[in-house]
């Protein structure tokens, strides 16, 4: 499959898994699943897209960022994080690292300063393992800024921290006390 056509793909099962379902008449289960069958059906059908139940497996299996997860018998998929619609995603509360990351935009830190990082239009605040994940989040949104938080002494008083699939961190609020911003390096070379 072409790049451009599995990246507009991918945006599109994004929208429809994580936002608007109701947009092409999908009801998403408790927990975010619905029938590979009917995505690519109602996909056609409502949203005038043209692709493939095979177009789907092939965009879950070589996603970069794993947004996606197909169900044992390959018959149902969600959207791993990122969720604007109510679906639970029955996460266990697990312990996480010493620090956690998180990219933003410049432009967003001072209400960010002022209220701790929230959830804003999803269920969660999403946090990454690494500075890496977190600036390529950051610059999607402007001159990009990161902060690094205090998972673990967090947990330790008492914040639930979840882990998707595609390990992404997720967690309810971030007091400002538990982040702190960080500098970006400068890429090698230069």
């Amino acid at each position: 499959m072409d790049k451009n056509k599995n990246d507009a793909i991918s945006k599109y099962m994004s929208y429809v898994l994580r936002h608007h379902p109701q947009d092409i008449q999908l009801i998403l289960d408790n927990e975010g699943w619905v029938d590979v069958d009917k995505l690519v059906e109602n996909a056609r059908k409502y949203g005038g897209r043209d692709f493939t139940v095979e177009d789907v497996f092939h965009i879950v299996k070589t996603n970069a960022k794993q947004r996606f997860a197909l169900s044992e018998d390959n018959k149902r998929i969600r959207a791993n994080q990122g969720h604007s619609v109510e679906v639970y995603l029955n996460l266990p509360a697990v312990k996480p690292p010493e620090f956690l990351y998180h990219g933003t935009a410049e432009r967003f830190l001072d209400a960010i300063t002022k209220e701790g990082l929230k959830p804003m239009n999803r269920h969660d605040v999403h946090l990454s393992f690494n500075t890496e994940t977190a600036l390529s989040v950051g610059q999607r949104h402007g001159t990009p800024a990161i902060l690094r938080v205090k998972a673990l002494e967090m947990f330790e008083k008492g914040y639930e921290f979840k882990c998707t699939a595609n390990n992404v961190w997720l967690t309810e609020h971030v007091p400002t006390q538990f982040f702190e911003r960080i500098a970006l390096q400068p890429k090698k070379g230069m």
